[in-house]
C-alpha cells in the first residue's frame, strides 16, 4: 500500500517559515560542514551587529570569538550546550548567552547554533549563584525558624494538658491547636533544611533505583491515580549525587507535577545523556560538565507568566495554599550536588518540564 505524503505548503494568510524564524527572540545561525555560516535570523543580526549578508559565507570565527569548549570538541559538528557563557564579537562587543549547538537531522555535519542572550543561568529562576535578596531571605528564614521553634513545643504541651481537663465537646479545640502547631513545626523543619549551609556529601549513584523508590512512594500517596510514563536511557552511567537529597528533590518535583496535572493528567519521567552540556560555577576557572539529564514532565498549565522567572526563589508560589519553599529547596539541593535545575514550557502541545542536569561519576 502506498501512503501519499501531505505536502507542506504555506496556506494563504499563514506566515512563511522565514518570517517565523525572524520573529524568534533567540539568535539562530546555520553552519555548514566547512564551518561557514549559511543563514541567520534577525535576532542573530541584532546580537552580533552584522547583517545576514555579512554573516553568510564567512566562518563563524570571523564574527564571534568562539568558546574554547566549542573549539575543543572531539568531533566536528557534534552537539554541545554551554550555559551562561561570556562571549565577545571580533569587534569587542561583550555579552553573556547560552551557547547551544544542535545537529540537523539528515544533514551530516550541518549544525544550528542558538544564542540565548542573557543565559539560562540567569533566567527562569535557576541561577547558579544566590542573589543578595535570596541570601537575605535565607538568613531571615533561619532566624525565624530558630526563634519560633522553641516556644512551639511549649504551646503543644500546654494544649495536651488542657485536653485532659476540658469537657469532651471542647477537646476538638485543643486538638486543633496541636494540629496547627504540628503544621507550623513541619514548615519550620522545611525552612531549616533550606537554610542548612553545610557541605552536602555526594557519591556515585545509579539514579534508577532512586527513581523507582520515589515512584512507588508517589503511587501510594501524593500521586495516586495519576498516570506516570517512563522514557529512560538504559545505558545512563552513574551520577554524582546525594541519595537522600535526590529523593527529596524528586518527591517535591513529582508532587508538584501531580498537583498540576490532576487525576486525568500525565507525568512523564525521562533520562538522557547529553554530550557537551557544561556550566560555569561562580568565579572558578573552567566549566563543570553536567551530562546526566533527568526530566519530570507534566501536562498541567504551567506557572503563571509573572512567576516564571522567580520559580526557584523562596516564598514564591502560584498556589494560594503554597508556601514557596519546595522549589527553592530543590534548587538549593541540586546546586549543593554541583548540578543545575531548569524550568521550561516545551513541546506541542506545551508541557511543563523540570530538567535536572547532574555531574557524571568518574569512571573507576
Amino acid at each position: 500500500m502506498v501512503v501519499a505524503r501531505r505536502r507542506l505548503t504555506a496556506r494563504p494568510g499563514l506566515p512563511a517559515p522565514g518570517e517565523l524564524l525572524n520573529a524568534l527572540p533567540a539568535a539562530l545561525i546555520v553552519i555548514d560542514p566547512d564551518g561557514l555560516v549559511r543563514d541567520a535570523n534577525a535576532a542573530a543580526e541584532n546580537l552580533l551587529n552584522h547583517s545576514r549578508a555579512a554573516l553568510c559565507g564567512r566562518m563563524l570565527a570571523d564574527t564571534l570569538v568562539l568558546p574554547l569548549d566549542y573549539l575543543e570538541r572531539g568531533e566536528p559538528g557534534a552537539a554541545i550546550a554551554l550555559y551562561d557563557v561570556p562571549l565577545m564579537t571580533v569587534r569587542g562587543q561583550r555579552f553573556r548567552a547560552d551557547f547551544i549547538v544542535t545537529t540537523l537531522p539528515d544533514r551530516p555535519g550541518w549544525t544550528l547554533l542558538t544564542l540565548h542572550h542573557g543565559g539560562a543561568g540567569h533566567s527562569m529562576g535557576h541561577r547558579l549563584e544566590r542573589s543578595g535578596g535570596i541570601r537575605t531571605a535565607i538568613g531571615a528564614a533561619g532566624m525565624l525558624a530558630h526563634e519560633i521553634k522553641n516556644p512551639l513545643s511549649g504551646i503543644r504541651g500546654a494544649a495536651q494538658l488542657l485536653e485532659q481537663d476540658v469537657p469532651a465537646d471542647a477537646q476538638g479545640l485543643t486538638r486543633l491547636i496541636q494540629a496547627e502547631v504540628d503544621r507550623i513545626a513541619a514548615l519550620i523543619d522545611q525552612m531549616e533544611g533550606f537554610t542548612d549551609t553545610r557541605p552536602l556529601p555526594v557519591a556515585a549513584e545509579n539514579i534508577y533505583p532512586i527513581l523507582d523508590h520515589v515512584r512507588q512512594l508517589a503511587a501510594r500517596g501524593f500521586a495516586a491515580g495519576v498516570a506516570v510514563h517512563e522514557r529512560y536511557d538504559p545505558s545512563l552511567p552513574p551520577a554524582m549525587l546525594n541519595r537522600a537529597a535526590m529523593i527529596q528533590i524528586l518527591i517535591n518535583l513529582i508532587k508538584n507535577a501531580a498537583e498540576a496535572a490532576g487525576k486525568n493528567g500525565l507525568i512523564t519521567l525521562t533520562t538522557a545523556y547529553r554530550h557537551g552540556v557544561s556550566v560555569s560555577i561562580g568565579h572558578s576557572p573552567g566549566r563543570l560538565p553536567l551530562p546526566i539529564e533527568l526530566c519530570v514532565i507534566d501536562d498541567g498549565p504551567g506557572a503563571p507568566v509573572e512567576l516564571a522567572e522567580h520559580m526557584f526563589d523562596p516564598f514564591v508560589s502560584g498556589r494560594p495554599e503554597g508556601r514557596g519553599l519546595g522549589l527553592a529547596l530543590v534548587d538549593k539541593l541540586v546546586r549543593d550536588m554541583g548540578g543545575l535545575v531548569q524550568y521550561a514550557r516545551e513541546g506541542t502541545p506545551e508541557r511543563t518540564v523540570f530538567r535536572l542536569l547532574l555531574p557524571r561519576a568518574a569512571e573507576g
